[in-house]
């Protein structure tokens, strides 16, 4: 049971609490994103840049540094690991 909290954030080099980290710092980054992008959509003078700019820079974040490895699990694992975020 264990390796399926473990086993993901050590194909890309983390602790389990390091993977909860950088994945929390995403999901909040992104809420904002969203609630800047709705913001435009009805404002459009306003955050005409930030949702994209914020995009941009988790796109940088995820892989710079980031070292993955081979997957260890079965195809049907490896299939729900990769649709996982």
């Amino acid at each position: 049971m264990l390796k399926h909290f473990t086993g993901h954030p050590a194909s890309v080099n983390e602790s389990y609490l390091e993977h909860m980290e950088m994945s929390g710092s995403f999901a909040f980054r992104l809420f904002l994103a969203a609630i800047c992008a709705a913001l435009h959509a009805v404002f459009p003078f306003l955050f005409e840049k930030t949702a994209s700019g914020i995009i941009t820079d988790l796109f940088h974040r995820m892989g710079a540094g980031r070292v993955r490895h081979r997957p260890t699990g079965s195809a049907a694992q490896q299939a729900l690991d990769s649709a996982a975020l």
